[in-house]
């Protein structure tokens, strides 16, 4: 007998990646979101206007901060952050070598230079 959970589970592949406007943002966060949304309609419903839309403002800001929230633990460490930069700026000194070894160059030549003029020639 095919069921309707049946149905759903043939119809998701295990690695399929789900994109959308709420991609990230866990599950308890979009149960609230839609209670807040049904408070806040309740509020229009039953309220003066301005009582209910301080209501529905004030709950939309808390969703949000929650939602900001909600990922605040998942960044990287000091330490691989250092590893990156450490990595971008051997790139970047890999990229200029050439140029650094002009610049060392006319570098040696103006001492030269000025060392032969400080010395009376």
């Amino acid at each position: 007998m095919i069921t309707a959970a049946s149905r759903r589970e043939r119809a998701r592949r295990p690695d399929a990646h789900r994109a959308g406007i709420l991609d990230g943002v866990s599950r308890w966060l979009a149960v609230w979101g839609g209670i807040w949304l049904a408070g806040s309609v309740g509020a229009f419903l039953v309220l003066d206007p301005i009582l209910a839309s301080f209501v529905a403002i004030v709950g939309l800001c808390l969703w949000g901060v929650a939602v900001l929230a909600s990922d605040w633990e998942q960044h990287s460490s000091f330490e691989q952050r250092e590893l990156d930069r450490a990595r971008r700026r051997a790139d970047r000194r890999e990229r200029t070598k050439d140029a650094r070894a002009r610049d060392r160059a006319r570098w040696e030549a103006h001492q030269q230079r000025k060392a032969d003029r400080s010395s009376g020639r």
